[in-house]
C-alpha cells in the first residue's frame, strides 16, 4: 500500500536532528508495524500534490501550527483536495489540523477554543468501538497539542471519541476517512519541545499540567495500529 503524506507544516530547523519532520515521524511510527508501507511525502504549503488522486492508496494529512480557517491559499487548495479524495472515496486520515480541515471541508465547523490550548497527555473516552479498533475497554490516552477545536463535525461524520475538554476527538466518515485530534506520531520529548516554546502563548496552568502529563503513558504506536487497520481493512457488516 502506497500512502502520500500531506506535509502542512515544518518543524523548527533546530528540532529537525533530533525529531526529524513531520512525516518521518509518521514513517518511523507505521513502518515500525507494518514494513509493507510505502510512503511519498508532497509540502502542500509550497503546492506540492500528486498528478492524479490515484497516484496513492490512501493520504494522510499531517498537523500544523496554521490554523484552518487562515485565509491561506494553500489551505484552501488542500480543503479542495481532501473534498476530492472524498468524492473518490479515497482512504484518509487527518492528524490535528487534518482533522479539522477534514471537518472543514465537508460541512463542519472549526473554532478557537474559549477553554485555551489543550497540551501533553489527554485521555479521549470512546461512545462506541469501531471494527479498526483493537477492542481493549478503556480511554485513549494521546498526546495533544490545540488551541482550535472542532465544534461541528463533518457532514455524515460519527464522533467517536472526545473527552470533557474536546468533545470531537475522533470521527469517522463512512468507511474512507478517519480523523484524530491527537498526535500519535509524537513523542514525549517533543511534546515537552513545543510546550516549552510556546510557554507563554499557552498560559502557565496548562503548561504546568501538560509538563506533568508527560509522566503518564501514550498510546501513539496504539493509534498507528488502528490506523493500519482502517487503511487495511474493510468493516464487518452486519446480515
Amino acid at each position: 500500500m502506497r500512502l502520500a503524506i500531506l506535509k502542512a507544516d515544518a518543524v523548527r530547523p533546530e528540532w529537525v536532528p533530533r525529531f526529524g519532520e513531520y512525516p518521518d515521524m509518521f514513517i518511523a511510527l507505521l513502518s515500525q508495524l507494518d514494513a509493507e508501507l510505502t510512503f511519498d511525502v508532497y509540502d502542500v504549503q509550497q503546492g506540492q500534490y500528486p498528478s492524479a488522486v490515484q497516484d496513492a492508496d490512501a493520504y494522510l494529512v499531517t498537523g500544523s501550527k496554521s490554523s484552518v480557517y487562515d485565509a491561506e491559499p494553500w489551505i484552501a487548495d488542500l480543503q479542495d483536495f481532501v473534498l476530492e479524495l472524498h468524492i473518490q472515496r479515497k482512504k484518509l486520515v487527518g492528524i490535528c489540523f487534518g482533522h479539522q480541515l477534514v471537518a472543514q471541508a465537508l460541512g463542519g465547523r472549526v473554532e478557537r477554543s474559549a477553554k485555551g490550548w489543550g497540551v501533553g497527555l489527554h485521555t479521549h473516552h470512546f461512545v462506541r468501538l469501531p471494527y479498526w479498533h483493537d477492542g481493549v475497554p478503556g480511554g485513549l490516552r494521546i498526546l495533544v497539542s490545540h488551541q482550535d477545536q472542532v465544534v461541528r463535525a463533518a457532514d455524515g461524520a460519527s464522533v467517536l471519541a472526545g473527552s470533557e475538554f474536546c468533545e470531537t476527538a475522533v470521527c469517522q466518515v463512512d468507511d474512507h476517512i478517519l480523523t484524530f485530534q491527537g498526535h500519535p506520531e509524537f513523542t514525549p520529548e517533543y511534546a515537552r519541545e513545543i510546550m516549552v516554546f510556546r510557554r507563554d502563548r499557552i498560559g502557565d496552568a496548562a503548561y504546568r499540567a501538560g509538563l506533568a502529563s508527560l509522566r503518564g503513558t501514550h498510546q501513539g504506536q496504539r493509534v498507528a495500529a488502528w490506523i493500519i487497520n482502517f487503511l487495511r481493512q474493510a468493516p464487518c457488516r452486519r446480515k
